[in-house]
This record gives structure tokens, C-alpha cells and sequence, in this order.
């Protein structure tokens, strides 16, 4: 029993990487000494727009250590470590219905989309810049949900558009893990700073905005409980927050 409770992980650490872990290096590498000492009860997550490979180059130039496992693409792939072994569970569960070519072909002349280059495509995630003076998002659904594609669409950062499938989002993909690991939400801390964080706060979980936040994104959260919106920025907001949820002394009482 002891020995299982010593590698008993029932915690789990949630971050974006842009605007959030990266920005600045000194509270990042302070969040690290604290997440590499509570290893044994706390898994590290990264949650990213970012496809796999772009996210690891990332990660590496800021010496993030390996996370425990990876949602990248928007919530479209999950990978576990040690060997980055994708979930292709999870691949087949959010393909149902899943047809980009076809979206493609209806957003291909619309006024204020861009798509981003092919690096930043994924499998299930069409990525587009978007000029939101001239595309409007409520118009975007109503064609694509027009032509009956049903999909999930995301705005970060006030310029970039993700169409993903229905099934698939940053949030679904954190409680599809959360559950398969048997992790409670309330035992789960959130960190974002973009729209397409959104969705992974307003589950159960503990959840924090850092004060980097992209401006009006995210604000109409401010009124739920569970979410902190914290005065500091980057990982010094995560830090601030972990704090203020007295997050690893809840996590030893509940051990």
C-alpha cells in the first residue's frame, strides 16, 4: 500500500504552452522545480493548438521536461510518455462524421480567412488566420452548419480560427483522459489564456487565467467560481494560482 501511494498519481498540472508556460523563463524554471518535486502525486499536462512536432522544438528551447502526456492540434491528438504513444482510440472516436475536405471547399473564397501554412494543419484540425473585421464567426457556422457539417469551431488569440471535429476540443480530450486515468476534475488544476482554453475550465476542474490573457477572450468567465483570474502573467500567474487553491496541500490531505 505504501508503495502505491507513493506513485499513486491523482493530481494533474494542465497548461497551454504560448502565453502561458512561455514567456517568462524564470517563473517557468520556478514551476518546473515545483512540478518535478511533486511528481510522484501530480501529472503534468500540456495542452497545445501546436501540432506534436512543433510543440516538442518549443518545449525544447525553453527546457520544459517532458510532460506526462500531450494534447496538441487543439485537442485532436493525445500522446503519452515515455514513447509519445498516441491514443488512436481517441483518433477514431473524433472522426465520426468528420469530412475536411468538404469544409475546405465552402470556406475556400470566404472573405477574411487565410489558411495558415500546411504546418500548421493537422489530420483533424483546419487552421485559418482570421481578419475578425471582415469574417464574421456567427456567419462561419451558419454556412458550415448550412451545409450540415457538424464540427467544433475555436477563435485564440483573436486571429486564429480552428475547425475541428465535433467530437474533439482541448476540454473533451482533458475529461476523456481524466477519465481514463481516474482522476477527479476537482483534483485537476487548469491554466489558459486563449478561447480555445475555454472550454477546458468550465468542466469541474480548478482553473486559473493568467493576467496575459488575450484582451476580451475569456472575460465572460469571470463570474465562475472555480476560476481565478490571476494578476500575474505567464507562469507567474500559474504560480500565483496554485497558491491561491493551496493546491499541493489539498492534494497531501487527500493522499
Amino acid at each position: 500500500l505504501q508503495r502505491r501511494k507513493e506513485l499513486y498519481w491523482d493530481h494533474a498540472i494542465v497548461s497551454d504552452l504560448d502565453q502561458n508556460l512561455i514567456g517568462d523563463n524564470d517563473s517557468l524554471q520556478k514551476l518546473m522545480i515545483l512540478l518535478r518535486k511533486h511528481r510522484k502525486s501530480t501529472r503534468f499536462i500540456v495542452a497545445t493548438g501546436r501540432r506534436l512536432d512543433s510543440a516538442l522544438k518549443l518545449m525544447k528551447k525553453h527546457a520544459i521536461p517532458e510532460p506526462d502526456i500531450l494534447i496538441t492540434s487543439s485537442g485532436t491528438e493525445i500522446y503519452y510518455a515515455p514513447e509519445l504513444t498516441t491514443d488512436i482510440f481517441w483518433s477514431k472516436h473524433i472522426d465520426n462524421q468528420w469530412t475536411p475536405h468538404k469544409i475546405r471547399a465552402i470556406l475556400d473564397d470566404f472573405p477574411g480567412l487565410k489558411k495558415q501554412p500546411k504546418n500548421e494543419q493537422s489530420r483533424f484540425k483546419l487552421s485559418y488566420y482570421i481578419d475578425q473585421k471582415i469574417a464574421d464567426i456567427e456567419e462561419i457556422k451558419r454556412l458550415i452548419h448550412h451545409e450540415e457539417q457538424v464540427v467544433h469551431i475555436q477563435v485564440a488569440f483573436g486571429q486564429y480560427l480552428d475547425i475541428l471535429p465535433l467530437r474533439a476540443s482541448k476540454g473533451i480530450a482533458l475529461r476523456y483522459i481524466a477519465d481514463r486515468l481516474q482522476i477527479a476534475l476537482k483534483s485537476i488544476f487548469v491554466a489558459g489564456g486563449s478561447g480555445s482554453d475555454e472550454d477546458m475550465m468550465r468542466g469541474n476542474t480548478l482553473a486559473a487565467v493568467v493576467a496575459n490573457r488575450h484582451h476580451e477572450e475569456l472575460s465572460q468567465l469571470e463570474d465562475i467560481e472555480h476560476i481565478y483570474f490571476a494578476d500575474k502573467p505567464y507562469a507567474e500567474g500559474i504560480l500565483e494560482a496554485l497558491e491561491y487553491y493551496n493546491f499541493f496541500d489539498q492534494n497531501k490531505e487527500s493522499q
